[in-house]
């Protein structure tokens, strides 16, 4: 195949659009529409922090990369990326190791945060004494609070996430086929500001993964390809496989998803309503939708087994 808009040889084909490209030609469409992304999500952003959260994998990398691509000219911008440690053995240290190549590569700040020191736990610990239960689930939810936490703490104004497109359309679909119109409209990227957390910001929204590990591999970014070792319990299997499924037959139904996304949440805003969670936290003043949130609520169960210390 050749190029659809020169004569060189194509490197990917992009059947939601029809479209074939090489190799300069694909890293130019990569790089616009994250440009576009930024600025729609991000608009007149010229002075403040962004924090970037940095696994190590494929797509943070690239989020990362295309970051500092974009702010590289606007001095006043500060630029922080933060890992977070949660953990696991034999996963984790490679991942980091990327993540500090690419840092240092780039000239940019980079925090770690460790989930031993800052809930007194680690994911493989609460994982082998919590058998029954899939460790995604709060693997998730104690991710999230340590980097918006970790984000407050420097100072960010916006917490850029390698979100790809695939990533979205699936979490559009969870939500749906699970009922969860509130968390539906609560996730990122944010439109509004939500007190107690620092906005969201999807630069890969418009992105195929595919095609995140193509630009990531042309522009020769550091990377970790492991997998984490509790991947495979993830909920979220049944509906990659789903949506991998649905876009083979009918190109462009990640896009349909995001659009659906798009409007519930415009339809929520032109009704005022509030997109916010509504309580704090009691036990640890984070923003939650209940009394306790998720976090405390699956520390409460791990500080029940004897092996897991209590945090002062």
């Amino acid at each position: 195949m050749r190029c659809s808009t020169c004569d060189a040889p194509a490197v990917i084909d992009q059947p939601y659009r029809g479209a074939h490209l090489c190799a300069s030609h694909f890293r130019e469409s990569v790089e616009e529409r994250v440009r576009r992304e930024m600025h729609r999500q991000l608009p007149r952003f010229g002075h403040g922090t962004v924090a970037v959260a940095l696994s190590g994998g494929k797509d943070s990398g690239v989020a990362l990369t295309l970051a500092h691509r974009y702010f590289r000219r606007r001095p006043t911008v500060r630029m922080v990326a933060l890992s977070v440690d949660e953990g696991i053995d034999g996963y984790r240290a490679g991942t980091l190791k990327a993540a500090r190549a690419l840092t240092d590569s780039l000239g940019v700040e980079h925090r770690v945060v460790s989930a031993e020191e800052a809930i007194g736990t680690t994911i493989d610990r609460t994982a082998s004494n919590l058998p029954g239960t899939v460790p995604c689930s709060f693997c998730g939810v104690w991710r999230r609070q340590l980097l918006n936490r970790a984000a407050r703490d420097v100072g960010a104004d916006a917490l850029v996430l390698g979100f790809n497109l695939d990533d979205l359309a699936q979490t559009v679909l969870m939500n749906l086929v699970r009922g969860d119109l509130d968390r539906l409209v609560r996730m990122a990227p944010h439109r509004v500001r939500q007190p107690g957390l620092v906005p969201r910001v999807a630069p890969l929204a418009l992105i195929p993964e595919r095609e995140v590990f193509l630009y990531a591999q042309l522009k020769r970014i550091p990377l970790d390809h492991g997998e984490c070792p509790y991947a495979g319990r993830a909920a979220r299997n049944l509906f990659r496989e789903v949506v991998w499924q649905l876009e083979e037959a009918q190109p462009g139904t990640r896009q349909s998803l995001l659009k659906t996304h798009e409007r519930l949440v415009t339809r929520f805003l032109a009704q005022e309503a509030s997109l916010a969670a509504p309580e704090r936290c009691r036990a640890c003043g984070e923003p939650a939708a209940t009394e306790l949130c998720r976090a405390c609520e699956y520390l409460e169960i791990a500080r029940t087994l004897p092996s897991i210390p209590e945090t002062s």
